[in-house]
């Protein structure tokens, strides 16, 4: 069996532990509370530690934008698919440490698992080796992207309301159905709904980002519906 290719995070560790942490996915855990030896934890931390770099990146990259166009870039560049693209430019899922299960299931190349390990693996350089660590991983990675869109992305929420209001539709609407977890660290359900559409909800650190993850999912499933 050929060894997995090499995971290129152009830092040595001082505690290779931390490392072995965010490679390894809550699956291994063995029960429904979050393990210390898996990489859950990390995920959150590596989550803050990406958007205060990209913020800067993006205040740095362009300086006669308003706070609206750089917010919208700022979201396209830490949302699920941006960190799944650069989980696999690394070949993070071929490194991950989970259950027999999980990985029989498509888990080493799952998006959602592959942005959180990514998030956990940002966690760790910076845990690691400090700001300066987890800034120089993130900007070798994410400098092309930031490259790539010349106009400012639009959210999901706009693009969503854009194209009801095209399809002469309702504007979409949005529920919190349920918050959990404790005050440092609250977990958002909210309800995305557009007539004619399934419900759809999404589950996030704040409502804000539930409601784009939200309005993402029902954006994927109007893609997919068949055409008149």
């Amino acid at each position: 069996m050929a060894a997995p290719p090499v995971l290129s995070l152009q830092h040595d560790f001082v505690k290779p532990e931390l490392l072995t942490r965010a490679l390894t996915h809550a699956s291994t855990g063995g029960g429904p509370e979050p393990s210390p030896r898996t990489n859950e934890r990390l995920e959150f931390l590596g989550d803050r530690v990406l958007g205060l770099i990209i913020a800067e990146m993006l205040l740095t990259q362009f300086p006669g934008e308003d706070e609206g166009h750089i917010a919208q870039r700022h979201s396209a560049l830490v949302r699920r698919e941006a960190l799944a693209r650069v989980a696999r430019e690394i070949n993070l899922g071929q490194h991950l440490n989970m259950a027999r299960g999980e990985e029989n299931s498509g888990g080493r190349d799952n998006p959602s698992l592959l942005a959180d390990s990514c998030e956990a693996v940002i966690a760790a350089l910076y845990l690691d080796g400090g700001l300066q660590a987890a800034a120089d991983f993130i900007k070798t990675h994410w400098t092309p992207m930031l490259a790539e869109a010349i106009d400012p992305p639009k959210d999901a929420k706009t693009r969503l309301q854009e194209w009801a209001q095209g399809a002469g539709l309702p504007l979409p609407e949005y529920t919190e159905m349920n918050r959990s977890g404790p005050d440092h660290a609250p977990m958002f359900k909210v309800q995305a709904s557009l007539p004619g559409f399934p419900t759809l909800d999404a589950t996030e650190p704040s409502k804000r980002a539930a409601e784009q993850s939200a309005a993402e999912l029902l954006l994927e499933k109007i893609s997919h519906a068949p055409k008149d």
